[in-house]
């Protein structure tokens, strides 16, 4: 909190008085050391907050319990909590009506989420998009009051009467099959537990006369010992109306520990794709099984392809890296599916390819061009064609393949709301269609400026800034910046109605597309991870000085974010730079390097982040450990860890030891929170209400410790109605 001269703040048994610098820091609970030590490669490390890993016990629930009351204590006493409490409720209570994840089968299917509580709900409507005959099939509030129930994912039958959905509770992702009928929205009595779990995920697709379906598992009691439980991920066959016992198993008993299985039927269900990733650090392998059930390893986890999608014309089109780092497109024939019977179609460019979409005479490719997308259009040899319109710094996003050449697509920006076109291949136009809900917050009054700034090897990393026009650059502004790093996933341009809310209380957003991303392919993502993990962090560091010489702010008036990996990179850029800025709000994070492996997650991060098993990993891991290199006597900044009980993807401990060692560290008055949500996991399937809640102390914790303006200056909310972007250059880096 934010100390001003003559105000006096009482909670947990703590005085606020007089200036910042004169006031003492909150009463924190107190919190045993007991130590523990281990040995890495001859390095001996101890760990005073083992104790805290076990979130089960009496002694550590009482902890976390003193821990949320002092951090209610606090948020609760800030003056502009309550009304901040009420814009972000009705910021995130008015989100426009939202469809995503189409699968067309028969008919249109898509999650869809309406408000006032915008809990995703399974719809379907017919082929045509027709919103107005649109039903719901599945509604996890008719299941759940209580709004903890959640559809994790779902896979339509080729003929779409039947689906079968994953559902999991209070956001544990822990998730159990379900079929309906989708004429009735009437619950089968087929019933299928372990199809999902956060390490590794889990998929399903149907037999191509509906008669069942495949799906993912975790091995069942009795069938591994228990440290097996959220690992050898396995593929098995459920026919409807048998029970479970009957199910056969399919492939995957020879797949690693750490396989993660996504499964894809081509378009005529005859042949069925599993692709097969070796943990998260990129590797993929590819089985193909044919209509006769056998099997063919198509590539293998060292060469280098991507993704592959099935194509119309009897070819494969497989995304690769091999020889090619930014990434080119191959196709192999199903007929004899072997690399060695591959051929060229789009050679690798300037920009990271992703993914190649084929239609029936038509390929899509699309590329990242760092941070931003553009979609190139190929015939099926290779031949350019104009390139899909698109608003600059955007994000295009191909949701299915239609009749022809012919696309569903979203398109959206900082500045404009998620809307799906239909994609007139014939025209070369974008459609507009009815799938979009109307926007209730404008941005007109935004611009986004497209800055680089220079790491400490020399790297140019984009950093994207968003504020309102005419914004003086005096190195005074309120700045919150973003990042993530790793997993090659990219931190694309994205619509967030919460933005309004900071920007009309007067902040400049920021987003850095460090390394550890995909933005600029695959040597961008290899660059950031392993042992050049501190690359990441040094792009971070980078990105936050550019925006004190630039005099966007100054380091009293930056906070930074990021959660999950996103929550190392803040871990990391506190304890390396902690005079660089003034708050820091870290979600789900990681922070404890040297113990990731002992998480039944983290063995599948293994393959992203390193392995204490490797001396020249460990020493990487070591060396950049947020929870290692707090130091005690240091003036920490404002700090506020949040997690969620129930996560599976990042042990919740790792927030309550960062918690206690910044807590015991730090020579500052600034507070040192930690929020648990005992109604949440890392995130995916948390109840509408929570959300706000949480999204609310973390701005009035942002507000207060920036010293914002003690009101929001409220912005109209009424845009006019979105149109298709016209084409423009995907080069032009100001919008």
């Amino acid at each position: 909190m934010r100390i001003i001269t003559g105000l006096v703040w009482v909670a947990f048994g703590c005085v606020y008085a007089g200036s910042q610098a004169e006031a003492a820091g909150p009463a924190y609970p107190p919190t045993d050391k007991r130590p523990v030590s281990d040995i890495y490669h001859g390095v001996t490390v101890t760990d005073d907050y083992r104790w805290l890993e076990e979130g089960s016990a009496v002694d550590v629930k009482a902890w976390i319990a003193a821990q949320n009351q002092l951090t209610r204590a606090y948020l609760d006493a800030i003056p502009q909590r309550p009304a901040i409490a009420r814009r972000v409720a009705e910021l995130m209570r008015a989100r426009a009506v939202r469809r995503n994840d189409f699968a067309l089968r028969g008919q249109l299917f898509a999650m869809k989420n309406a408000p006032p509580n915008n809990q995703p709900q399974l719809v379907v409507m017919p082929a045509n998009g027709d919103v107005a005959k649109e039903r719901v099939v599945v509604d996890p509030l008719a299941i759940d009051r209580s709004g903890k129930t959640t559809i994790d994912f779902y896979r339509p039958s080729y003929d779409g009467k039947h689906v079968v959905v994953s559902l999991s509770e209070s956001g544990s992702e822990d998730g159990t099959a379900h079929v309906y009928d989708v004429a009735t929205g009437k619950r089968l009595p087929d019933v299928v537990p372990r199809v999902n779990y956060p390490t590794a995920g889990g998929s399903f697709e149907w037999a191509p006369d509906g008669s069942g379906f495949y799906y993912t598992r975790y091995p069942a009691d009795g069938e591994r010992p228990a440290a097996d439980r959220h690992f050898y991920q396995t593929v098995w066959f459920h026919a409807l109306g048998t029970p479970l016992t009957s199910d056969r198993y399919v492939i995957g008993r020879d797949f690693p520990r750490i396989a993660e299985i996504q499964l894809e039927g081509s378009r005529d269900g005859q042949h069925l794709l599993a692709a097969v990733r070796n943990g998260d650090g990129g590797d993929v392998a590819f089985h193909l099984r044919d209509n006769a059930g056998q099997w063919t390893q198509v590539a293998d986890f060292n060469d280098g392809i991507k993704r592959v999608e099935f194509g119309d014309d009897g070819r494969l089109y497989a995304t690769s890296i091999k020889d090619a780092p930014l990434g080119r497109v191959i196709a192999i024939p199903l007929a004899a599916p072997s690399l060695a019977r591959s051929t060229i179609v789009v050679p690798e460019s300037n920009l990271g390819a992703e993914a190649a979409v084929p239609t029936h005479t038509r390929l899509y490719v699309h590329y990242r061009d760092g941070g931003p997308s553009v979609v190139r259009i190929f015939t099926l040899d290779g031949k350019r064609l104009p390139d899909l319109p698109a608003e600059p710094l955007s994000e295009i996003s191909i949701g299915e393949r239609l009749g022809g050449d012919d696309l569903l697509l979203r398109t959206m920006s900082y500045r404009s709301p998620p809307s799906w076109f239909r994609y007139d291949a014939g025209r070369h136009r974008l459609v507009a269609t009815r799938l979009n809900g109307k926007p209730k917050v404008a941005f007109a009054d935004i611009v986004v400026v497209r800055e680089f700034a220079v790491s400490k090897d020399g790297t140019k990393i984009p950093v994207n800034v968003i504020h309102r026009k005419g914004l003086r650059l005096d190195g005074r502004n309120p700045v919150l910046l973003l990042a993530y790093g790793a997993y090659g996933i990219s931190m694309t341009p994205w619509f967030d109605p919460l933005l309004r809310l900071w920007l009309d209380y007067g902040g400049v957003f920021a987003v850095a597309n460090v390394r550890g991303g995909g933005e600029y392919g695959e040597p961008w993502h290899a660059a950031g991870m392993l042992t050049r993990k501190q690359n990441v962090f040094d792009d971070f560091a980078a990105a936050m000085s550019l925006l004190v010489e630039r005099k966007y702010t100054s380091p009293d008036r930056l906070a930074i974010t990021g959660s999950s990996n996103g929550g190392l990179t803040m871990g990391a850029a506190l304890t390396q730079q902690p005079q660089a800025m003034r708050a820091v709000v870290s979600g789900v994070g990681m922070y404890d390097a040297l113990r990731w492996e002992t998480q039944p997650n983290g063995e599948f991060n293994t393959t992203e982040f390193g392995t204490v098993k490797d001396p020249a990993q460990f020493k990487a891991l070591y060396d950049y450990s947020p929870l290692l290199h707090v130091r005690d006597g240091v003036a920490y900044p404002a700090v506020l860890l949040t997690t969620g009980a129930n996560d599976g993807r990042v042990a919740p401990y790792e927030s309550r030891k960062m918690a206690a060692r910044l807590q015991a560290a730090t020579s500052s008055a600034n507070p040192i929170l930690l929020r648990t949500e005992a109604a949440a996991g890392h995130g995916i399937g948390t109840s509408l209400a929570v959300r706000i809640e949480q999204k609310t102390d973390e701005y009035a914790f942002l507000v207060d410790q920036l010293g914002m303006a003690k009101s929001a200056r409220k912005t109209a909310v009424r845009p006019a109605k979105a149109k298709p972007a016209p084409p423009r250059s995907p080069g032009d880096n100001h919008g």
